[in-house]
């Protein structure tokens, strides 16, 4: 029996005789907002994330980051890797995807979707083995449908309706375990995201009726309904916070707290410790979101925080943008030497000691910081310097200019 993949995938298997032939049980998807709303718990929406502060500061920086970062096409000749400049997809990639979204927004969508949703998806529109364009699509307009085997698996993308096979699409997913779609940081980290986002409607609400606190009134005598309302009226323009009201009880009334203010409640010392929370989800130093932080917590968030997604992009763009003949010879690859473009000391001083160490010449730095070439095409060697060819089994001597053979020193035969 010969089962059909979806494209260049075939799985071969013998008939066996008798067997009856199941068909597979396909496994519609259940988001996970559905699930809460069934099961009667409150979730965290999308947009109620982004309303706190530090949730949209870090995904903004890593976002941010990615898009500002050059994404560049090599070829592996086993000996070195060459970059391809002329292949216009790199152009796709960093300037233009052909979208109505230039790269930088194309690609800020993307990192959204991907913090905050099923994962970042992006139509590839080919036209034979061009690829043409790439179009972002919203993770809210996917569903995707799943087969019920869990080794071979397989799965549909459905955009409101209408099926795609996954090789059609760009996908970067986040903690995924079907490479069909990830979890967001909302399904991993609900409760923590709950509890700050109700801390700030709190804070609203404190604001809203002027800082007055909740409570009740207590009469020792019973009061007429006209009383009742216009206590009650009384009371509500109190607590609208738009016009300056005094409200007077007579004898026999007494009003009594039934909440805290936001000082006993320490909302200001829970806000601190939430954000510093919330970084710990993205793996992202605290004063780098205040806009404090130093070099080495730059560089320890951009090594946790911003490398692994820029890892799922590499991996997802040599899966599905490269041609079948150009995977394992052609790859994708972030220069993300760029990052350090930020630190002009730091920077020259990695040129200098590349100079000094000769695995970089004079020209190839000014190439880097996009200035003119000299024509300088030497490296420095110091007379006292001994130059070993490892292929050639060769010793040269630049101070006294003798070029010698191992084998001949040993006495043996070249």
């Amino acid at each position: 029996m010969k089962l059909k993949w979806p494209w260049h995938y075939e799985y071969i298997e013998e008939e066996r005789a008798g067997e009856e032939v199941v068909d597979p049980v396909v496994e519609p998807e259940v988001s996970a907002e559905l699930l809460m709303a069934l099961l009667g718990s409150s979730s965290v929406s999308r947009d109620a994330a982004l309303n706190i502060p530090a949730v949209q500061s870090c995904i903004n920086f890593v976002a941010d980051t990615v898009s500002m970062i050059p994404i560049k096409l090599y070829k592996d000749t086993g000996e070195q890797a060459i970059q391809v400049e002329d292949d216009y997809r790199v152009r796709l990639l960093n300037d233009d995807p052909g979208d109505t979204l230039d790269a930088s927004q194309f690609w800020r969508a993307i990192i959204r979707d991907y913090y905050l949703g099923k994962g970042g998806y992006a139509y590839i529109n080919r036209y034979l083995n061009t690829v043409v364009s790439l179009h972002y699509v919203s993770e809210e307009h996917i569903s995707i449908v799943k087969n019920a085997d869990p080794i071979f698996k397989n799965y549909r993308i459905n955009v409101q309706g209408k099926p795609y096979w996954p090789h059609e699409f760009v996908k970067i997913l986040r903690n995924s375990k079907d490479g069909a779609q990830g979890k967001s940081i909302i399904e991993e980290n609900n409760l923590i995201l709950s509890v700050i986002y109700n801390a700030l409607i709190y804070e609203e609400t404190m604001v809203k009726k002027g800082g007055n606190k909740k409570g009740f009134l207590r009469s020792e005598n019973k009061l007429s309904d006209e009383s009742i309302q216009a206590l009650k009226e009384a009371w509500r323009n109190l607590y609208s916070n738009n016009t300056d009201n005094v409200v007077v009880l007579n004898k026999g009334l007494e009003f009594k707290e039934a909440s805290n203010t936001s000082v006993e409640m320490q909302l200001n010392e829970n806000k601190t410790t939430n954000s510093a929370e919330i970084c710990k989800i993205f793996n992202i130093a605290e004063n780098i979101i205040k806009g404090s932080g130093s070099r080495i917590e730059f560089t320890n968030s951009f090594k946790m925080a911003v490398l692994p997604v820029l890892s799922a992009i590499e991996s997802a763009l040599n899966r599905d943008i490269l041609l079948e003949s150009e995977k394992g010879e052609y790859y994708w690859a972030y220069d993300t030497k760029e990052m350090l473009k930020g630190d002009i000391k730091e920077r020259f001083e990695a040129y200098k000691t590349a100079i000094e160490a000769n695995f970089m010449r004079i020209d190839e730095v000014r190439y880097r910081e996009d200035l003119p070439s000299l024509g300088i095409d030497w490296i420095k060697l110091g007379l006292d310097s001994v130059l070993y060819d490892a292929k050639n089994k060769t010793i040269y001597t630049p101070n006294t200019n003798q070029l010698s053979k191992i084998n001949e020193e040993e006495g043996g035969e070249d």
